[in-house]
């Protein structure tokens, strides 16, 4: 069963919609393996085949959502009509709708491989033991890896409505992870590195190795720093985390529930001039590049902040209407969950300075490599942040040693304001996003 034959079940279930109701049919098949390899030899293996499906009824302004795992008729009849059960017993809401088709240019995105439906099961092994196997042979500290996997797969999914909506996509993807630990006799530390992208090719095995490697060395020896201001250098990974968290303020959901600082900001500069942020899921470059969101809407571009000026919010078509603004193609979600919005492809623009000259002018810095404790210590109603780090401090331009057991404290806000440096590329994440790397001046650090 491909896209269309997904589209084709999804169109005859949503035309089954009675007089003053709207239909909307989800549905996703996704096929994936698993490998994971300890001390060369074969730990699991898992071959999975995942459906999915989701039916939304709207009428009278009541919405009823029912889901189930089976792709089949009488499946998607039973869904409909506990979901058309959930609609009688719902409270009303005159912002619920199901999306009216909107004529748009559309971005056609090929998110498509076939070449990982050739890959056979033997050289998916081979590829997890040959990353143990360079990583177990890069340093004499390595002294082993902690898990080590390969995985890849492919997904078909639909969605159609009553409303005339109709879109289908499909994905592959590739990608390999692994965890070492590095020992000098006296501590061990671990590091952990992946990529990965829509075929095997585009996994960059030493991206992988530099990242978890290179960062096990150089922690041993690792100390608490004394308490000081610093200027944080976040690479690309960590750029993606911190600016991840920022889009997550600017979710049109959270601005019509007032969940946000900056719900009454638009318009005014809450970043550095050096930040430009926006979503663009029509970046062909993207791991996540899609031409549908998921209320089957086409997906655009859509700016956040410009030259540190918020632009506005991302919107899927309830918040939209809620908030009186325009839908910005932004819904996202599974087949068995309802739409809410959500970025796709976050970007932030490149600026002017290169790693080393981000480097040269930092007196008392830390590049980080890891932030520790993001669920419990961002508050993103009010932007507060205490956040772990581990990383090497920065002295004069130059690395310097390791330090760990310390926590980086302050605002969002204030962090957006002190960003004081951006990368001069771009790179492209397994994540999706497309980042550079970034400096943020003068932000406190706790050590000892």
């Amino acid at each position: 069963m491909n896209s269309q034959d997904l589209l084709d079940l999804a169109t005859k279930t949503a035309n089954q919609a009675s007089s003053g109701e709207d239909i909307e049919v989800a549905l996703a098949r996704s096929v994936s393996t698993n490998v994971r390899v300890h001390e060369a030899a074969v730990e699991s293996l898992t071959n999975s085949t995942s459906d999915a499906v989701g039916v939304r009824v709207v009428m009278d302004n009541k919405q009823g959502f029912a889901s189930t795992g089976t792709l089949t008729e009488a499946a998607l009849k039973e869904a409909l009509d506990q979901a058309r059960q959930n609609a009688a017993c719902a409270e009303a809401d005159e912002y619920v709708a199901i999306a009216e088709k909107v004529e748009a240019p559309v971005v056609e995105i090929e998110s498509w491989d076939p070449s990982v439906l050739e890959v056979e099961t033997k050289s998916k092994i081979e590829f997890a033991l040959d990353l143990e196997r360079r990583a177990l042979a890069a340093d004499a500290r390595i002294v082993g890896a902690r898990t080590t996997s390969y995985t890849d797969g492919y997904s078909y999914s639909a969605l159609a409505s009553s409303k005339g909506v109709s879109s289908a996509d499909r994905a592959t993807y590739a990608g390999a992870a692994i965890q070492v630990l590095a020992s000098d006799g006296s501590e061990t530390k671990s590091g952990y590195g992946f990529d990965g992208g829509k075929n095997v090719s585009e996994i960059e095995l030493g991206k992988i190795l530099d990242r978890s490697v290179n960062r096990a060395l150089s922690m041993l020896g690792s100390v608490k720093p004394s308490s000081q201001p610093v200027a944080l250098f976040l690479d690309s990974d960590n750029a993606d985390t911190f600016l991840g968290l920022v889009a997550a303020m600017l979710n049109g959901e959270a601005m019509v529930k007032g969940r946000t600082p900056f719900a009454s900001r638009v318009g005014e500069q809450i970043a550095s001039k050096e930040l430009t942020l926006f979503d663009d899921p029509t970046d062909s470059t993207s791991s996540s590049a899609v031409s549908f969101d998921g209320e089957g809407m086409p997906t655009k571009k859509v700016g956040l902040i410009g030259a540190g000026v918020l632009e506005g919010f991302y919107h899927d078509s309830y918040t939209a209407k809620r908030s009186g603004e325009l839908r910005t193609g932004s819904a996202v979600r599974s087949a068995r969950s309802l739409p809410s919005p959500g970025v796709m492809a976050l970007h932030a623009e490149a600026g002017g300075s290169s790693v080393a000259k981000s480097f040269e002018d930092i007196k008392s810095g830390l590049y980080v490599y890891d932030f520790a404790g993001l669920h419990s210590g961002v508050n993103l109603i009010s932007g507060d942040l205490s956040l772990g780090v581990e990383g090497r401090m920065i002295r004069n331009g130059e690395l310097a040693e390791s330090v760990n057991e310390c926590t980086v404290t302050s605002t969002i806000q204030r962090m957006l304001l002190s960003i004081s440096r951006i990368g001069a590329s771009a790179e492209s994440l397994y994540s999706g996003a497309v980042m550079p790397s970034l400096v943020i001046d003068d932000v406190p650090m706790a050590g000892v």
